[in-house]
């Protein structure tokens, strides 16, 4: 009594097929799919990249780790 059977899930992937039709479920899943896709490309490491494309070379600031301090100052100016 607690649970879905598998006639449930058949009745209510019938309803959702009848509602939205299997173009626009297909075009969904391909969607879907190319998201995944650039996610797990984009969560790549630098290390990852480097690996596939040894011709990039790092600039030395950033293997070093210097960091550089700035401020930034508004400018006013005296016009109303």
């Amino acid at each position: 009594m607690g649970g879905l059977s598998i006639w449930h899930w058949l009745i209510v992937l019938l309803v959702v097929v009848l509602i939205f039709g299997t173009k626009k479920l297909r075009n969904i899943g391909q969607d879907l799919g190319g998201a995944v896709k650039g996610f797990k490309e984009g969560m790549k490491t630098e290390t990852d990249s480097a690996a596939v494309n040894p011709a990039v070379d790092v600039p030395s600031e950033q293997i070093t780790g210097k960091t550089i301090d700035a401020e930034v100052k508004k400018e006013t100016s005296g016009r109303g």
